[in-house]
């Protein structure tokens, strides 16, 4: 009986040393690499939104859904430097970017804080809240995305951020209309467009 606790004993003692020595297994081999390693690039075009995270019912800026894909399309993960623009979006044109519209942000997922704060388990895609506080959600855009890989190479993706439907277009200035003249644009402004009628006097009948 105390020789089988013995050998059981030492049994699990092997075990544990076992799993501890192929720890040095879990790195990736070059094979592994080129196989599962990240070829392409996309950013989510259904989760990429103008977005409110802070609760208060205004826009906050952009949340970017970004997909590293392996040669097969699967999901996996990346280590680099990712930047992202935004522009005007120009419709009819081959180059749907127009004047760029803020200074470009830029994320890092170089370190496993940052994997572990970008990664999202659901989406399995790396998220990113590009703060902007002037962003129009009535109005559309391009956002474009470049990654630079630190093994080397790059990926580059652009989103057409169309306009959420259920935000009320913000109205144009009032045109104030002068009798006599044809209306400009200079006639344009915040003002109230009605007119103010003095009381007459004492005497007028």
């Amino acid at each position: 009986m105390i020789r089988s606790i013995a050998c059981l004993i030492l049994g699990l003692s092997v075990v544990g040393c076992s799993s501890g020595d192929d720890s040095s297994d879990s790195v990736r081999t070059p094979v592994d690499q080129t196989l599962f390693g990240p070829s392409a690039m996309r950013v989510q075009p259904v989760f990429s939104q103008v977005r409110d995270w802070t609760g208060d019912g205004v826009p906050d800026g952009i949340e970017a859904v970004v997909e590293m894909q392996d040669q097969f399309g699967d999901p996996t993960k990346a280590s680099g430097r990712i930047i992202f623009e935004l522009y005007d979006y120009r419709p009819y044109n081959p180059d749907p970017r127009g004047q760029r519209v803020v200074a470009p942000w830029e994320g890092r997922l170089d370190s496993i804080e940052d994997q572990r704060a970008r990664w999202n388990r659901v989406n399995r895609a790396y998220i990113f809240q590009l703060a902007f506080d002037k962003i129009r959600p009535d109005q559309p855009y391009v956002l474009t995305a470049m990654f630079e890989l630190y093994g080397g190479g790059r990926f580059f993706d652009r989103l057409i951020l169309v306009p959420d439907k259920t935000v009320p277009a913000i109205p144009a200035p009032p045109t104030i209309t002068v009798p006599g003249r044809t209306p400009t644009t200079q006639d344009q402004t915040t003002a109230p467009t009605t007119a103010h009628t003095p009381p007459p006097r004492a005497d007028q009948p």
